[in-house]
């Protein structure tokens, strides 16, 4: 998928909790000024590892129930996953090379 992945409630389980590859998931909210920063490096991320690891995106105020469920205090946050397990998080607008070191392990 080169572009992220729009993920609510209905398709959680099959992009996130199923996916095949490692999965980075971003709770963001329109307002939020950093998501609005990071946008643009998660669409560069989900450019390079096409094909290997999946950037997804979740919009805490359309999804309060997953935001709920992670228990996503602050945004933007980065949620790591792999075989169905969360496996990490950074919390705020990180720079693109951190992020992909931590995909990168990931695979």
């Amino acid at each position: 998928m080169s572009t992220p992945l729009t993920v609510t409630t209905d398709n959680w389980s099959s992009a996130v909790m199923d996916s095949a590859q490692p999965v980075v998931v971003d709770f963001w909210a329109p307002w939020c000024q950093p998501c609005q920063r990071l946008a643009p490096v998660l669409e560069e991320i989900a450019a390079d590892f096409d094909g290997r690891a999946v950037v997804a995106k979740v919009n805490v105020d359309e999804e309060r129930t997953l935001g709920s469920l992670w228990q996503v205090m602050t945004i933007p946050a980065l949620m790591f996953f792999k075989d169905g397990k969360k496996v990490g998080e950074m919390i705020g607008a990180h720079k693109k090379e951190a992020i992909a070191e931590k995909l990168e392990s990931l695979l």
